[in-house]
This record gives structure tokens, sequence and C-alpha cells, in this order.
């Protein structure tokens, strides 16, 4: 089926998704406040299941998301999907650019997931940013990043930024690698639909992934490693290798 004959489709989904970000801020309005964090972080990861559900995006988990916290992800970085896939894989607090927060409607969502912003513009604002983040960490939280710092199209990593591993070695808290692929449902080869880079704009890169053939995203959950005795520049190019073996693992089963 071609892309123009999912349209129809792709708009019926397009409709469902707005819907269900109403009813998510709906949820964070009158629910949220009587929750005790535990039950919010549940309600974050069935919203986010849901919402790739309505999206046509099935979810496959390799490997185990850690059970607890402090603990901090790292992950690559290929869509504005990739937030979605990994709630729904484990319910963690992303650090994301300051702007999302200003977003309407997603952004009041992003804030009531537990999102840490960072000012992009302002280099200073990274130590702060990893000040929030090590409190987070001692606090027992999960914390996840996008080393990458940008999207790719997830065929070859950008270089790991380093600062905010940071937070890692100062709380301290272990890091689990985690990779992220988008493959085709039938095929099993790599999709490139959710791709959010470069020119593209947000709403071109959503209908593109709508009326895509069906996607799967991989969510691949590597060995937790120790912060003890690492030093951050040698550790982010150490964790940037076990992502790139994750990806390079992931199969479509």
């Amino acid at each position: 089926m071609r892309s123009a004959a999912r349209a129809p489709l792709a708009c019926w989904r397009l409709l469902r998704a707005l819907l269900h970000i109403l009813s998510g801020l709906w949820i964070v309005w009158r629910r949220f406040p009587r929750l005790s964090a535990g039950q919010r972080e549940n309600q974050v990861q069935a919203w986010a299941r849901a919402m790739l559900h309505l999206l046509g995006i099935a979810l496959q988990v390799q490997g185990r998301p850690v059970a607890q916290g402090p603990a901090l992800m790292v992950c690559n970085h290929i869509s504005w999907l990739d937030i979605l896939v990994l709630h729904a894989g484990r319910h963690c607090r992303f650090v994301s650019k300051s702007e999302i927060r200003r977003w309407p409607l997603i952004g009041r969502l992003a804030t009531a997931a537990g999102t840490l912003y960072i000012e992009r513009s302002r280099r200073r604002d990274a130590m702060r940013v990893v000040h929030d983040m090590a409190a987070s960490l001692r606090a027992g939280d999960i914390v996840a990043v996008f080393p990458e710092g940008t999207t790719g199209d997830g065929r070859e990593l950008l270089p790991f930024h380093a600062n905010l591993l940071q937070a890692a070695i100062s709380a301290p808290a272990p890091v689990q690698p985690v990779a992220l692929k988008f493959v085709d449902a039938r095929s099993g080869q790599r999709s490139l639909a959710p791709c959010y880079i470069g020119d593209d704009s947000l709403l071109g890169s959503l209908w593109r992934t709508l009326t895509a053939p069906p996607i799967v995203a991989l969510v691949c959950y590597g060995e937790l490693q120790a912060p003890q005795g690492q030093e951050r520049r040698a550790w982010a190019a150490s964790l940037q290798a076990a992502v790139d073996d994750l990806a390079e693992g992931a199969r479509r089963e």
C-alpha cells in the first residue's frame, strides 16, 4: 500500500493521538495530585504504550531495563518518538531541550513526566543540569539522556558528549546503555520514516511515520556499568561502543 493510500488511516490515527494527548492532560490535572510517585510512573508508562499503539507502532523490548534507581540511561537519538518508546519500556526522567517545555500540550505532559530541561544556547547551563541530574539520581530516580546531543538516522552514532556523565560519577549511580532502532515490520529492515534530522519538520516527520508501512520500535537494554574509577571521556567512548553494539545486534523477533 502506497503512502497516499494510507492517508485516511493516517488521519484517523492522528485524530486519535490528539485525543490521547488531551486525555493525558486530564490525567495530569485530575489524577496526578492524588497519586504516589510510583503510580505516576505507571501512568506515564501506560500512556506512552497506548500512544505507540494508536500511532500504529509496535514495541519490542530486548534485554531488561534497570529495575530501580538510581541509574542513568544513555541512548542513541533518532526521532521525536524516542522519548515515547523509552517511557513505554521503562519510566525515566529525561533531560531535554528547554524549548519542549513551551510546546503546546506536549510541554505540559513532558513536565508532568519529570523532564529536566537544559538551555542549550547557554553553555553554562549544562553545569546546572548536571547538578540537577545528580540530585535526582541521589533521590533514587532513573534519568535518561541522549549523549549525541542531536538526532541522527540511526545508521551511525555521533560522538557521545561526556559532560552529562559527571552526574553519574558524582551521585554515584550506574549507567545503562540503551539502543533504539526502528524497523519495517514486514521486512525487518531499518525504517527511516521516523527520523527527525536536518531540515525535517516535526509535522513532516509525524506524517511520514503515520503513512509508512507498519513499524516496530526496538529498544535494547544493555548491562549496567558501575561509575567507580571511570573517567568521563573514556567512559563516554566506551558507552558509545556499547550502544552501537546493541543497535547492531537488535533484530526483529
